[in-house]
């Protein structure tokens, strides 16, 4: 579940840069926010797993070195704090997105704009989970 909140972004940016013609500007409007609503939805649950129940996750995806007493590796935690900046961060974008809905309603690049806004919003994830 925890991952999920990470690569839902990147899931849907890349269904809406490599379908958007398919899909329509409005389709990909409508999956990329409905993404950001879904990982705001999972915050919320990761938000009360981990800092109310007080149990920090930590998922390791990769070691990059370990040797006897050094281990190098690449992962995610969700602590207390994580989970509090994803649950405003999900918030702040999901209220953006339903705003930038609106304000380019007549502008024919909609599906390029929410492509960009939802690959930010991936490496801000990335970033502030890691």
């Amino acid at each position: 579940m925890y991952l999920l909140i990470v690569l839902t972004p990147l899931i849907s940016s890349l269904i809406v840069i490599s379908s958007g013609r398919y899909l329509t500007p409005n389709g990909s409007m409508l999956l990329t926010t409905s993404c950001i609503f879904f990982n705001f939805l999972m915050s919320c649950v990761a938000f009360y797993e981990v800092a109310l129940s007080q149990s920090p996750v930590y998922i390791k995806v990769f070691s990059w070195l370990n040797c006897e007493m050094l281990d190098f590796s690449w992962g995610f935690l969700f602590d207390s704090l994580t989970v509090i900046m994803l649950v405003i961060v999900n918030c702040v974008s999901c209220v953006v997105h339903t705003y930038s809905m609106d304000y380019m309603e007549a502008d024919p690049h909609k599906a390029r704009f929410f492509f960009v806004l939802i690959f930010i919003y991936f490496f801000y994830a990335c970033i502030s989970n890691s």
